[in-house]
């Protein structure tokens, strides 16, 4: 009887926290942190989401609800356009909410607009994009968002922010992005303490306009965002 020759292909995995490396039948938990993918062991879990890692399991999660809220989206804006009597015509599509937004004028206002007009709080909007985006970052600066941001960037560093004025309208939108996933706040000038709302999120940089790409602000440690100097 010939001997039969044991080999094993085990690659050994060691925690992105402590070091130490896993047993046999030990399962890693995956987490993102500076921007990788880190294997973590079942006891220092607590500890890497106290340090603001992200569990890689939840960032799916996330990018799965973008994804359906970007399609509902993308559905209310064109029963808006079948139920305008003379809307204007529809750009090229591509896919891209952003685009469809911007082939009508109007769209977005309505999209995103209370449903009881009337409670609208009307503010006078400032006339140049310089006072707009100054506007617009102050008020996503004293809402609930720069959290959100200071804790991704806890894990994936600082962010790339567009402050971005949409012509002929109220509307600024201020795009925070990180080469794993980006968010796309609103900001009504028109209308302040309608407070600043998440308009979309996902995570592919080219799922960005071009203009959405190129920073003209920046984000401290607290997540409080400023143009740049």
């Amino acid at each position: 009887m010939t001997s039969r020759e044991i080999r094993t292909d085990d690659v050994q995995v060691q925690c992105a926290v402590c070091g130490r490396s896993l047993l046999r039948g030990e399962e890693p938990e995956p987490y993102l942190h500076d921007g990788r993918r880190r294997d973590v062991c079942e006891l220092c879990t607590g500890r890497a989401e106290r340090e603001g890692w992200i569990r890689e399991a939840e960032g799916q999660q996330i990018g799965a609800r973008a994804a359906r809220d970007r399609r509902g989206l993308i559905s209310r804006f064109r029963s808006w356009q079948r139920s305008r009597p003379h809307h204007e015509p529809e750009a090229e599509p591509n896919g891209s909410l952003g685009d469809e937004l911007r082939s009508s004028p109007h769209a977005a206002a309505e999209l995103f607009a209370p449903a009881q007009q009337s409670e609208r709080h009307v503010h006078a909007v400032p006339t140049s994009e310089s006072l707009k985006m100054s506007r617009a970052l102050d008020l996503f600066n004293v809402s609930e968002h720069p959290r959100t941001v200071a804790g991704v960037a806890r894990s994936l560093g600082p962010p790339a922010v567009a402050v971005l004025p949409v012509e002929n309208s109220s509307l600024v939108t201020v795009t925070v992005a990180w080469e794993l996933c980006w968010y796309r706040y609103e900001v009504d000038l028109a209308d302040e303490r309608g407070g600043v709302r998440v308009a979309d999120q996902g995570y592919e940089l080219t799922e960005l306009t071009e203009d959405e790409q190129v920073a003209n602000a920046a984000a401290d440690e607290r997540g409080v965002l400023q143009t740049a100097a």
